[in-house]
């Protein structure tokens, strides 16, 4: 029996710590755009308790002055992700100890209905998906293959 995605999104599942924003930022990430979203994202070791992916939401101060604004795109962002997690969850191998840190930047100088913003989301989480090893062991394939 399939096990049913789960379409929450816990407080563990941000991204709160500083070492690790500043490395996702630093260098070793990709990252990669659809308008008006960026992603940045970067594979990470996690113990057991934690969960297999972490987010963080941006969007810039200069883009919108009014915070009402930044907390309603910010708010729109998150519950994408909600919707749409099962994507990364669902390729990730939960023995591997391999787990994902996920940035979400705003890049529009405007507001987007939640449908745009979903698929946006949708649209950059399979992209994501697509570029993560289907499996633990395929690194050392690619490597003895040289």
């Amino acid at each position: 029996m399939e096990q049913k995605p789960d379409f929450s999104f816990h407080k563990s599942e941000r991204l709160c710590s500083k070492r690790i924003i500043d490395a996702l930022f630093a260098g070793g990430s990709k990252s990669m755009s659809a308008f008006p979203l960026r992603v940045v994202f970067m594979p990470v070791p996690v113990e057991a308790p934690a969960p297999l992916v972490s987010i963080l939401v941006s969007v810039s101060k200069r883009r919108f002055k009014r915070a009402v604004k930044r907390n309603r795109v910010k708010r729109q962002i998150r519950e994408a992700y909600r919707k749409q997690k099962h994507i990364l969850t669902s390729v990730l191998p939960t023995s591997s100890g391999q787990g994902l840190v996920v940035a979400f930047l705003w890049l529009s100088d405007r507001l987007y209905a939640s449908a745009e913003v979903d698929d946006c989301v949708r649209r950059l989480l399979v992209r994501i998906s697509e570029q993560l090893p289907a499996s633990p062991d395929e690194h050392t394939d690619d490597a003895s293959a040289l």
